[in-house]
């Protein structure tokens, strides 16, 4: 599988307060937030990664954490991951944020979700003012 990018992705019990501990506390520096202004995921800077604060813990403290890969293709992957016998949690499928995702875990149960940014969405396009 070639990886084009990837981050941890963190499903804290308390967002606000884990948003607060990796940007106040750690200091680290805010690459992007998204989502609902009120309760926004955030995108923070982690040396040649991203850490992903977002959403929240609902189950058992080992789902809280994931692990984000970018690869070119979901579809191909899904097939050939499939062909492989691992099991897939959630199916491809464009989501409402505009990216094509797909849910694997590895064998202890951390989940891994395969990403593919289409072309026509803003992670692809300068999002500076012309």
């Amino acid at each position: 599988m070639e990886v084009l990018s990837s981050r941890i992705l963190l499903r804290p019990a308390g967002p606000d307060r884990s948003r607060r501990f990796y940007r106040d506390v750690l200091g680290l520096a805010v690459y992007r937030e998204f989502g609902p202004s009120d309760d926004p995921g955030v995108m923070f800077f982690l040396g040649q990664g991203f850490l992903e604060v977002s959403g929240r813990s609902e189950g058992a403290s080992g789902q809280a954490v994931g692990i984000w890969l970018q690869v070119r293709d979901v579809q191909a992957e899904h097939e050939r991951l499939a062909a492989l016998g691992v099991q897939v949690t959630r199916e491809p499928r464009q989501e409402p944020w505009g990216l094509v995702e797909m849910w694997i875990e590895d064998p202890d149960g951390t989940s891994v979700v395969l990403v593919e940014v289409p072309d026509d969405h803003p992670l692809r396009r300068d999002q500076r003012p012309s």
